[in-house]
């Protein structure tokens, strides 16, 4: 689960599930998002977007963003989350969020009931608590979460480490 910020003289907040990493060089990712949401207008006006991860702490703040419309409501205000200002796009990020994404759109396909808006990864922020002696993020403090079937669930056990399957020993 993310919480997405779009748009700039009264920003929204969109709860989303259906997000993903679709490259590494550049670094790009892709949100599915319905045409009818307020946020969709606001992204394909701007241009702009910013992925902010927030902890399993933050989830009932995910679900009321999920499910009222930025038409109707300042979701920053009504949940309490603090606008900052992004080192390169023009969206705010959300203070409380310990990791953001800041994107700009490459390009929007149409699939159907979403449209998938692609974004350029163009700066990342992370908390610096949460990294480890690495400098990579330690997911354990940083707590996201899902959504499955209805229910926001923790990430659990790691069940092994890329490439553990063909390693030997």
């Amino acid at each position: 689960m993310v919480l997405v910020t779009c748009g700039y003289e009264r920003p929204n907040i969109i709860a989303l599930a259906w997000v993903g990493t679709l490259c590494s060089k550049p670094p790009t990712l892709g949100i599915g998002v319905r045409p009818s949401r307020y946020s969709h207008g606001l992204i394909e006006a701007t241009g702009e977007f910013v992925v902010n991860i927030p902890t399993a702490d933050m989830a009932k703040a995910v679900d009321y963003c999920g499910h009222v419309s930025g038409r109707d409501v300042d979701k920053f205000a009504a949940c309490g989350l603090t606008p900052e200002p992004a080192s390169v796009v023009g969206t705010p990020l959300i203070a409380q969020c310990p990791i953001n994404l800041e994107c700009k759109v490459v390009q929007t396909i149409s699939l159907g009931t979403h449209d998938l808006s692609i974004g350029e990864v163009v700066a990342v922020q992370v908390d610096e608590g949460l990294l480890d002696k690495q400098g990579h993020i330690d997911y354990a403090k940083a707590k996201p979460f899902i959504l499955l079937d209805d229910e926001y669930r923790g990430l659990g056990d790691v069940l092994g480490i890329y490439g553990y399957s063909v390693k030997n020993g």
